[in-house]
């Protein structure tokens, strides 16, 4: 056996997961392509949201039309991959062969893309993700949890890094400076 590489395949538009997943099946099923086949792999980002006071996760393809596999190409598949019998694929990222122009050659990565490729993704995987917020410095929001439940402020400082946004509160007749979670307060 020869050294396995990584290969881009084309897929409809979002698709990808599909494909993954009826690749995954076909590879379970037989143990060619076990063999031929070691990895199919969609790389995705996680990004998190606070909406309504809630902190909601969602992925996002980053290269979307794409699946990577890891593969030392044999007859199981290559014929599975071109014979267009998975819904939602369309083939390999390929090239004209040098020898017969009639002929496409599927392209295998570099191995500095593939280092680059797999590198963001452990990185993904290993660090928390970023948070987007929807609330600015001088908005009205509410406190939703804590002890001040049912205040009314004014965000006067976020700090995404840490999860955290500062209001100023009115107590007893007083501005008052509270630093609370980003899940603790909605925009009003």
């Amino acid at each position: 056996m020869g050294e396995k590489k990584w290969y881009v395949l084309r897929t409809a538009g979002s698709k990808e997961k599909k494909v993954k997943d009826y690749l995954d099946k076909e590879i379970e099923r037989s143990t060619d392509l076990q063999k031929e086949i070691s990895q199919v792999l969609v790389p995705l980002e996680k990004k998190y949201t606070v909406k309504n006071g809630k902190r909601v996760a969602t992925e996002k393809i980053l290269f979307p039309g794409y699946v990577f596999i890891e593969a030392e190409l044999g007859k199981d598949s290559d014929y599975l991959i071109r014979s267009h019998v998975i819904p939602g694929l369309a083939g390999f990222l390929s090239e004209k062969d040098s020898k017969n122009q009639s002929e496409k050659v599927a392209v295998p990565l570099h191995p500095d893309e593939v280092k680059r490729l797999l590198g963001q993704q452990d990185e993904q995987t290993e660090t928390v993700a970023d948070t987007e917020v929807d609330y600015q410095v001088g908005d009205s929001v509410k406190i939703t949890d804590g002890p001040f439940s049912g205040f009314d402020g004014t965000v006067d400082e976020i700090a995404v890094d840490r999860s955290k946004i500062k209001v100023i509160v009115m107590i007893f007749g007083r501005k008052t400076l509270l630093e609370l979670n980003f899940n603790q307060v909605t925009k009003e």
